[in-house]
């Protein structure tokens, strides 16, 4: 089967793998763009012709289509194939509450994920204990929302059925597992624990890896 598109990132980016698990599940084939340097290949002026803003993931189609913005791109991969209805909604009210998981991702997971990321895994930025509490204090709460959502050990955040709902908030829960969210803190949220060791054994999220579950949080 022919490529549907390619992306480009850096290895290991949850952005990146999320959306080629929900190319998977509508079967698409969207690799990663092979020796893709970040900070060099995306300042060349054939990338910023096509992602102005120089950043990843970016989503190059074989139709010549381009799309920036990582859950932009897992929103499109999943109106493009036969499963759309299902990873959408099929009706108003059930899509806008997929959408608000979405944002919920974007604002309250990855926000506060990244700083403490950034400090421990990337070690991009130096180590700030203050900062690092705060933004941990981020983390516990959102864990904490989707705990309840996920109460009596539902399988999936939205209805009966997989959705992008799952599949978005799955790819920071899988990524912060094996750095910040530690056997502690796995205590208060056997529910969130469940679901993602569920959807992590599930085929189609092979791209997202090995579930990593850390004991202690990794600090500076």
């Amino acid at each position: 089967m022919a490529p549907f598109a390619k992306l480009y990132s850096y290895p290991g980016n949850y952005r990146v793998t999320r959306a080629q698990v929900v190319a998977a599940i509508n079967g698409l084939v969207v690799p990663l763009v092979e020796g893709f340097k970040m900070g060099v290949d995306n300042k060349t002026p054939e990338f910023l012709a096509k992602f102005p803003m120089g950043k990843v993931p970016a989503l190059e189609c074989a139709d010549g289509f381009n799309l920036a913005e990582g859950a932009a791109i897992c929103k499109y991969l999943a109106n493009s194939g036969p499963k759309a209805q299902q990873l959408l909604g099929s009706d108003a009210k059930t899509q806008a509450v997929i959408d608000s998981w979405i944002y919920f991702s974007e604002s309250e997971l990855n926000n506060n994920i990244s700083p403490p990321a950034g400090m421990t895994v990337f070690k991009i930025v130096p180590f700030d204990e203050a900062r690092y509490n705060f933004f941990v204090g981020g983390v516990e709460r959102a864990l904490q929302r989707l705990e309840v959502a996920l109460k009596g050990g539902k399988k999936y955040l939205v209805g009966d059925n997989l959705t992008l709902a799952d599949v978005i908030i799955a790819g920071p829960i899988s990524f912060s597992t094996g750095f910040l969210i530690d056997a502690e803190m796995r205590k208060g949220i056997p529910n969130v624990v469940a679901w993602i060791q569920n959807l992590t054994s599930l085929p189609e999220f092979k791209a997202l890896g090995e579930l990593k579950l850390c004991e202690t949080r990794v600090k500076a």
